[in-house]
């Protein structure tokens, strides 16, 4: 960056959306870059070299390089979030930020992670290949994740419900689980709007599957948490939002109603499916399944029939470690 450009943004304010490409709907995930006189990105985009080609595509668009960042904050550590932090880190040597709770769950014991996942993901009706998927696929995220966000690149763990400064901007900051359970937002106000960096939260376009913990323990709580989330949000004033999947909108508040009526028709969905005869979380998901990864339906599922069964809409019953469900 030119000292011109430097102190043409020491009073400026502005915000650039940076999109990578990604192999599910909606095709892409977006970071953001916030013009100031430190520049500050929200989010790093996907891993891989041609997701490393479109940040430094997008940056050159104005005016930037990677090694200008001076701040890295990130909503949550899913790896079209996380990708590109090494990089960042290894050219621009910024202040990073990230949600408190990311360092504890990244030093998870891969063995008990993969034995606790075994159990759950069983119980869930998974079996064979599919049994082994979940289990592989958790281990990697795992290592892969805490690879990519390595706890020694945080420079500040953030808890939700505090205020931070970031550069020379104040941010609030908000805990909302669901998603994924370490998930924060981040509100600043700034040239007359109050802006939400939302991660994956209040999308506009589609609500975020429930993953919350994966298959790990605490699935269980993934719908209340979501709920929890949605009941925060919508206690904010946010005039613009910055969302990772979808275009940047104006309709916050009617993308949390659209989120909460989402949820809702989950749960009564799934109480539907459920009849006398006994069913696993596997079976009800491949009825919601049509076009979807059902790896991610099985989770949500699961999460979803365990609240139905907490809130006495589902029994259960547990037999040689898989869980069937009727209608209460």
């Amino acid at each position: 960056m030119s000292e011109q450009n430097a102190e043409q943004r020491a009073e400026a304010v502005g915000v650039h959306r940076i999109e990578f490409s990604v192999d599910w709907p909606p095709g892409h995930v977006a970071a953001y870059l916030v013009d100031c006189a430190e520049p500050i990105l929200f989010d790093a985009g996907m891993a891989g070299e041609s997701a490393h080609d479109e940040l430094v595509a997008a940056l050159a668009e104005h005016d930037y390089e990677v090694a200008d960042i001076e701040h890295l904050v990130v909503t949550h550590p899913h790896v079209d979030h996380i990708g590109q932090v090494p990089a960042i880190v290894e050219a621009a040597d910024p202040e990073v930020y990230a949600p408190e709770g990311v360092g504890e769950r990244f030093e998870r014991d891969v063995d008990d992670l993969a034995e606790t996942v075994e159990r759950n993901a069983t119980a869930a009706g998974l079996r064979g290949e599919y049994l082994e998927d979940a289990i592989e696929m958790s281990v990697e995220s795992l290592e892969r994740d805490g690879s990519l966000l390595d706890p020694d690149y945080v420079d500040h763990w953030v808890d939700g419900g505090t205020d931070v400064d970031i550069g020379p901007i104040s941010f609030e900051t908000t805990h909302t689980p669901g998603h994924q359970a370490d998930h924060l937002v981040f509100l600043a106000a700034f040239d007359g709007e109050r802006r939400l960096f939302a991660g994956d939260t209040a999308l506009g376009t589609f609500r975020p599957v429930a993953m919350h913990t994966g298959f790990d323990d605490g699935f269980d709580d993934a719908i209340d948490a979501y709920y929890t989330a949605l009941d925060r949000l919508g206690e904010l004033t946010v005039d613009r939002v910055y969302p990772g999947h979808g275009p940047v909108h104006t309709e916050f508040q009617e993308a949390i109603a659209d989120d909460v009526e989402s949820l809702d028709h989950l749960l009564e969905r799934t109480e539907a499916m459920l009849d006398d005869d006994d069913k696993t979380a596997v079976d009800v998901a491949f009825e919601r399944n049509g076009d979807r990864d059902i790896r991610y339906l099985v989770i949500e599922t699961t999460s979803a029939l365990a609240k139905l069964d907490r809130d006495g809409r589902a029994d259960s019953t547990l037999t040689d470690g898989v869980r069937h469900f009727t209608r209460a």
